[in-house]
């Protein structure tokens, strides 16, 4: 039987034999979360936005299988690894067009599939007539995006090109090796794409048994962190954990009183299943209850731009908190 290790535990583990990082697998990372997203759905407040994103992770798959591997520069690697960087730093990466065909194949493949509603199909249409038209407004787009600039009026085209940025990044990661990803600081990015993490894993099963993943929104790569450890600001006295009563199980909220905010962590042993990136998405109704609590998403989800624009859903009420 597989058991979670305490804190205490894992800290007297010799750290060397913990994978220090999860890489994504190019057969299956998509694959995987198009099926949970549409697992998650049955029952969810926001299953209409969950059913979406599925239909649009089909793409992303179908895309990234297709891709060859990617040729990453030689120098570039070279000098992240003497400065402790990321090599995949999406400020001073120089993108290839080739996103912009990952994001036309994408929309296209979203525009022809039954089941998208009409209000995100004519999103696709008319980012699909910009990428023919002015493909440097969606360059610019992608921009703000990466920035976490986003302009409001753009909120219902952001989860379809960041979904093309997914594929875009992940493809790069997929070629990656652990011996090319320095240890960055700060510890809290991605070592892959400097990213912000979405959300965090306890992993079960051979050496990453009972250790802790937090997980890249943007390139799927995952990297180990200490339990108990408030992955915003690194202060390990002031961490709590919060779950909604009668909720599923396997999900908490980790808050920090020291930088007051929180990020989810989800415990693959009730959920074997899960993907970072869906469970997240699913389990609004807990941001909505440590907002009640007074606590800041640490960072958010790339992909929960205007669901409700799109699919004519609304977010839920706040629940309970689990005593």
């Amino acid at each position: 039987m597989q058991r979670i290790l305490p804190r205490g535990e894992i800290e007297s583990l010799d750290h060397t034999s913990i994978p220090r990082l999860r890489l994504p697998v190019r057969a299956s990372v998509f694959a995987d979360r198009a099926a949970r997203l549409r697992q998650l759905a049955d029952g969810n407040p926001v299953g209409a936005y969950l059913l979406l994103l599925a239909h649009l992770v089909d793409g992303q798959h179908k895309q990234l299988t297709a891709l060859a591997p990617a040729e990453l520069p030689a120098d570039v690697l070279e000098t992240a690894q003497r400065h402790g960087m990321p090599p995949l730093l999406a400020s001073g990466w120089k993108r290839d067009p080739q996103w912009l065909s990952i994001l036309s194949s994408l929309l296209n493949h979203m525009i022809q599939t039954s089941g998208v509603p009409a209000a995100a199909q004519e999103v696709c249409q008319d980012l699909l007539k910009k990428a023919e038209s002015d493909p440097q407004k969606l360059e610019d787009l992608a921009d703000a995006i990466l920035a976490e600039q986003l302009p409001e009026q753009d909120g219902a085209a952001a989860p379809f090109v960041m979904a093309a940025l997914q594929v875009y990044w992940t493809h790069l990661a997929c070629s990656l090796t652990e011996g090319q990803l320095s240890v960055t600081s700060p510890f809290g990015v991605c070592p892959s794409c400097g990213s912000l993490p979405v959300s965090s894993v306890v992993r079960v099963g051979g050496r990453e048994d009972g250790c802790r993943y937090m997980c890249c929104p943007r390139c799927s790569v995952e990297w180990h962190l200490v339990r108990v450890t408030c992955s915003h600001c690194e202060s390990t006295k002031s961490v709590a954990y919060h779950a909604i009563e009668d909720g599923p199980e396997g999900i908490k909220a980790e808050s920090c009183d020291n930088c007051h905010t929180y990020r989810k962590i989800f415990y693959q042993e009730k959920q074997l299943g899960l993907d970072p990136v869906a469970d997240d998405l699913a389990s609004l109704a807990l941001d909505v209850l440590m907002g009640e609590e007074g606590y800041s998403r640490a960072s958010g989800n790339p992909l929960i731009e205007q669901s409700a624009q799109l699919v004519g859903a609304r977010r839920p009420a706040g629940s309970r908190r689990k005593p």
